[in-house]
């Protein structure tokens, strides 16, 4: 199976240091990191919410398409925003929520049994099952 890394270098403290991160298995992109703009405006700057935000929609859309090609259903498009929440706890943070918003555009399926596939794709999407313990919502429709 694949294994997939990432690293992050940080210099200095909580609010004052700064951080990079880097997809070391792709080498494909490079994002800055800082604990001020995590828990308030990004300001071009990434955080790991976002990156699970990231992850959330990739996984699922990669996984409803194959929940759907074996009902011999094949999507047109599918279009996912998953928005974490990241709220202060017990002195630290916490990730809250993950409020997922899926638009699909498939043919040959009913809006009930879309969202009934929609449902075992997120429940069977593995970086929905990394994040149990966290709650998880899902808002799904075809698209108009």
């Amino acid at each position: 199976m694949a294994q997939r890394d990432a690293t992050t270098h940080w210099n200095g403290g909580l609010n004052s240091g700064t951080g990079a991160i880097t997809l070391d298995s792709s080498n494909t992109a490079r994002f800055d990191v800082t604990f001020p703009r995590r828990v308030g405006e990004p300001e071009g700057t990434t955080s790991p919410e976002e990156l699970i935000a990231a992850a959330q929609s990739s996984c699922l859309a990669m996984n409803l398409a194959g929940v759907l090609e074996k009902e011999n259903l094949t999507p047109k498009t599918i279009d996912i925003t998953a928005a974490v929440t990241v709220e202060a706890a017990d002195g630290g943070l916490t990730i809250s929520t993950v409020d997922i918003t899926l638009r699909a555009d498939v043919d040959g399926v009913d809006a009930d049994r879309f969202g009934q596939l929609a449902a075992a794709a997120k429940d069977t999407c593995p970086v929905s099952n990394a994040l149990a313990g966290t709650t998880i919502t899902m808002d799904a429709a075809l698209a108009s």
